[in-house]
């Protein structure tokens, strides 16, 4: 899969709102009412990326999950990244 340019990245975000291009990665936070509600959206999110055969770096503080994205083989971001994003954020608005 092919690296992304820096500007294709930044068009791409303008579709995905709260995400941004940091250090050669997309990124993106989101908040919850409790860890209980936070770790049960990360379940959820941890089957869709084995569904795609993508894993973020993640964590998860509290009632806080930090998701970065990126493509090892390609070193950067690429096309699956994206994907990835979009399956992410249909799950957190089903919630």
């Amino acid at each position: 899969m092919k690296k992304l340019s820096e500007k294709d990245i930044e068009k791409k975000l303008e579709k995905l709102k709260g995400w941004e291009y940091v250090d050669g990665a997309i990124e993106t936070s989101f908040q919850f009412e409790n860890f209980k509600e936070a770790f049960s959206v990360m379940t959820r999110i941890a089957f869709e990326c084995e569904a795609q055969g993508h894993h973020p770096d993640w964590s998860n503080v509290y009632n806080t999950l930090t998701i970065s994205l990126s493509t090892h083989d390609a070193e950067g971001v690429t096309e699956k990244d994206f994907k990835l994003a979009q399956s992410i954020e249909g799950i957190i608005d089903s919630d």
